[in-house]
């Protein structure tokens, strides 16, 4: 059994001229990557995989978890097969595994692992999946959706 926890990033701002890659978080993503930090903390993950866009990186570093982080560049901008393709090259000593990236990638994964679509995927979302079996043999329709939480901020919200 493995444990993804799926987390689209904290809330960017938009700074005219500013490439897309280097949005920065806002005040309130900052409190809200830390917020999911402490939940993601108790499930205990052995590594943190990245997109290399400073919303996302910053949104994994005030995760402070105890693991390790890889930026992995596919993940900027990836379909979720893509995404799914990554699981599938995970280490398999690795049992929980965060990742961090954007949508509509993150959350048509979730969708797509799971069949659970939730209330949307607002920007500092966290869906935790189990997967049965290795990394290797994850695939869409294999998994089961245990939580989906997002910010305070955004509860009640539509988004």
């Amino acid at each position: 059994m493995r444990t993804l926890v799926v987390v689209r990033h904290a809330e960017a701002g938009h700074v005219p001229g500013l490439p897309d890659r280097e949005r920065p978080l806002t005040e309130g993503g900052e409190h809200d990557a830390r917020e999911a930090g402490e939940l993601i903390g108790r499930l205990n993950p052995e590594l943190v995989v990245c997109s290399p866009a400073v919303r996302t990186r910053r949104t994994a570093e005030l995760l402070d978890l105890d693991a390790p982080v890889e930026i992995e560049r596919e993940i900027y901008e990836a379909y979720p097969e893509e995404l799914l393709e990554l699981l599938c090259r995970t280490d398999p000593d690795v049992h929980t595994l965060v990742l961090v990236g954007h949508n509509p990638g993150v959350h048509q994964l979730v969708l797509g692992l799971t069949g659970t679509a939730g209330d949307g995927f607002p920007p500092g979302a966290v869906a935790v999946v189990r997967l049965p079996g290795s990394w290797a043999e994850a695939g869409f329709g294999t998994g089961s959706l245990v939580e989906m939480c997002q910010p305070r901020r955004f509860l009640g919200k539509s988004t």
